[in-house]
């Protein structure tokens, strides 16, 4: 800030006689510039407004009333010092105490006794400028010291909102980030746990699938050794072999529904009507101490499922349930209907069947593993661990899915999703029944990779008067059959090189009207249903009987 010109003048003040011309002269010779103040009151309106310095007369002070000048010194900004020139009358001795307390209130002074030369009073009034021009510099050093003090300041706060605004930016990125990161670890554990159940489903299936074969070998063989050794002895002894296969016959059943190999008979099913009908049976099976309760949706709730596998899940589901409650308890099974698009179905209506016990609860951190095979809770030689893996497997091969939410001490709740099905849409598959065996002989050719398999089939056919041959793969079952015209073809699904559906779709490419029939235990229903109508397909282990009527009705089917 520079100095206004009036803030560059010097103020006089001597009332008496014509000193204060002499004064003017004196500073107009110095090429400063001055202002007479006729009054006390003028000379303090010049110093509010302005001015270098001031040259008083020391009388000048003494009628000063009511102490204005003093007050106006004491309120003078920190930088400044106004400078006074006082011509005072020269003294024979001491001044007087008011006197010398007069001028030493002043502050700033320079006492110049008259009469006073004219240099003198010109040089004093030249450093009395020079030193309130300083002072002025002083000033303008403040402000400008105060400005780029608030510039650092407002540069600090603009700074500090920077700062607060990035690191508010960086938390939420970071938040994101971390969010990111966890929902990958959980697609990351999902996938590792997928791909962990898929490669067991592989191992447990191909292992199920030839220990299944071995069971279907053992079972026929024993009931051709009752047919031809017709004893009560033997009977017994073959009755007992043959109720420990069909026990392993279930278990690999099991383990097939969990590698979702099982040869599922899916059809239109209510799953209401269905659970209606296996309550009496469930209550059976949980005992008096289990108190079954069903909450059933309203209506129909239609699924394109097999019935009998859909029991079994129940009553493993059920049997779980009545060991997790040994004083007892409360099962409620439900069903409701939604529409919804949750886990990895499809959107649209899903039918829900819930299984909720009120036992101890699993501990979250074996909540992964129960789906697993061979896993379980329960105490040593007190289950198999096949319970809930065959209910996933069931679920998943059904096009659906199943979950399991626990909480410790207040019980366990098993869900299965499956897709709506339109009643509308579908048709019933014909009611199983027993087909009367035809006393008519066919040619039959069988075609299954499986020696023993493949023996006791042909056996067995042989031994009921039917005339057989055999191939132990798909190319050379179709090469046998474009030399010969079989009445019937039996094939297996199963086959390297060529699986079963293959070869039925070439033999029914060179023989349409060819009936057929497919004896598994390990099938894609889904491309067999493209050639195959579900009617036609015998699942492994099945007795002599079974094989019998399947062939009847094959034959009846390929005449109508």
């Amino acid at each position: 800030m520079i100095a206004a010109p009036m803030e560059r003048r010097v103020l006089v003040h001597t009332p008496r006689g014509r000193d204060a011309d002499v004064v003017a002269s004196v500073l107009a010779a110095a090429d400063i510039a001055s202002v007479v103040c006729a009054s006390h009151d003028a000379m303090l309106a010049g110093l509010r407004e302005g001015a270098a310095a001031a040259i008083v007369t020391e009388e000048s002070l003494q009628s000063e009333a009511g102490g204005a000048l003093a007050r106006w010194l004491a309120d003078q900004p920190s930088w400044s010092d106004f400078p006074f020139i006082v011509l005072a009358t020269r003294q024979a001795g001491r001044r007087p105490a008011h006197a010398a307390q007069a001028l030493h209130a002043l502050g700033n002074v320079v006492l110049l006794e008259r009469p006073v030369n004219a240099e003198t009073l010109a040089s004093a009034a030249e450093a009395a400028v020079r030193a309130r021009n300083r002072q002025y510099v002083t000033r303008r050093n403040l402000q400008e010291l105060g400005e780029a003090r608030a510039t650092v300041e407002r540069l600090n706060r603009e700074l500090e909102d920077r700062i607060a605004a990035r690191t508010h930016e960086l938390a939420a990125a970071n938040d994101r980030l971390m969010a990111e990161i966890n929902e990958r670890e959980r697609a990351q554990a999902a996938l590792v746990h997928m791909q962990k159940m898929e490669a067991i489903g592989r191992l447990t299936g191909g292992i199920a699938h030839d220990f299944n074969n071995l069971l279907h070998v053992v079972s026929m063989n024993l009931e051709l050794l009752v047919r031809q050794i017709p004893e009560a002895k033997v009977a017994a002894i073959a009755e007992r072999a043959r109720r420990a296969v069909s026990r392993g016959s279930r278990l690999t059943g099991q383990l097939l529904t969990f590698a979702r190999a099982q040869s599922l008979l899916p059809r239109l099913t209510d799953v209401n009507a269905l659970l209606l009908g296996m309550q009496e049976l469930v209550a059976i099976s949980t005992g008096a101490t289990v108190a079954v309760e069903l909450a059933l949706s309203e209506g129909p709730a239609w699924v394109q499922l097999d019935p009998s596998q859909m029991e079994m899940a129940i009553l493993n589901l059920a049997v779980n349930a009545k060991d997790a409650m040994p004083e007892g308890g409360r099962l409620l099974i439900a069903t409701r209907v939604e529409d919804t698009s949750a886990d990895e179905l499809p959107a649209g209506q899903q039918v829900c069947v819930s299984v909720t016990d009120e036992g101890a609860g699993i501990p979250p951190h074996l909540l992964s593993k129960v789906f697993d095979p061979f896993f379980t809770t329960k105490p040593l030689g007190s289950g198999t661990g096949l319970g809930l893996s065959q209910v996933y497997g069931f679920a998943q091969q059904s096009g659906g899915s199943a979950r399991i939410d626990s909480r410790v001490g207040e019980g366990t709740t098993v869900e299965m999703r499956f897709p709506m099905a339109a009643p509308q849409l579908q048709t019933q598959a014909p009611a199983d029944g027993p087909a009367q065996a035809t006393q008519r002989q066919h040619h039959i050719l069988v075609v299954e990779d499986d020696a023993e398999v493949r023996r006791v089939l042909v056996d067995s056919l042989r031994f009921n008067g039917h005339r057989v041959m055999s191939a132990s793969n798909g190319p050379d079952g179709l090469e046998m059959l474009g030399r010969q015209r079989p009445d019937l073809l039996i094939v297996d699904y199963a086959m390297p090189g060529m699986n079963g559906a293959e070869v039925i779709k070439q033999a029914r490419e060179s023989q349409p009207r060819l009936p057929v029939i497919l004896a598994t235990g390990y099938a894609d229903m889904a491309e067999v249903g493209t050639v195959l109508g579900t009617q036609s397909i015998l699942i492994k282990p099945f007795d002599i009987g079974t094989l019998l009527r399947a062939v009847s009705q094959a034959m009846q089917d390929g005449a109508r």
